[in-house]
C-alpha cells in the first residue's frame, strides 16, 4: 500500500512557516515507523515552501532523519487547496 503522511501538524507540531521550531510527535512517527515495517510505502508529502518558492527539501530530509522517520520517499509541492476532501481511503493518524 501507498501512504501519503503529512508532516506539518502531523507527525510534529504546526509552526505557521518556521520550520526550524517544530518539534516532533513521536508517537506519531512511530505508528507510521510500524506502516514502514509492515512493508507499506511511505511517502511524506508537504508544501513547505509551495507559496514561498524556498527549497525546504535539505532540511525537511535532515528533521525527518533526524527524528528517526522511515520513509520511502519525500515530495514537496504545493498542495491542493479545498474546502472540503472526500475519499473513500482517508484516515487520520490518530486513528492508527
Amino acid at each position: 500500500m501507498i501512504i501519503y503522511v503529512d508532516i506539518d501538524g502531523t507527525i510534529c507540531n504546526n509552526t505557521g512557516g518556521e520550520y526550524e521550531d517544530a518539534k516532533p510527535k513521536y508517537e506519531q512517527i512511530l505508528k507510521v515507523n510500524h506502516l514502514y515495517m509492515e512493508g507499506h510505502e511511505i511517502v511524506y508529502w508537504t508544501a513547505r515552501g509551495g507559496t514561498t518558492g524556498k527549497s525546504w527539501r535539505k532540511f525537511t530530509k535532515r528533521q525527518l532523519d533526524n527524528w528517526g522517520c522511515q520513509y520511502t520517499r519525500i515530495e514537496i509541492r504545493r498542495k491542493p487547496e479545498y474546502d472540503l476532501f472526500i475519499d473513500d481511503k482517508s484516515k487520520r493518524i490518530e486513528e492508527l
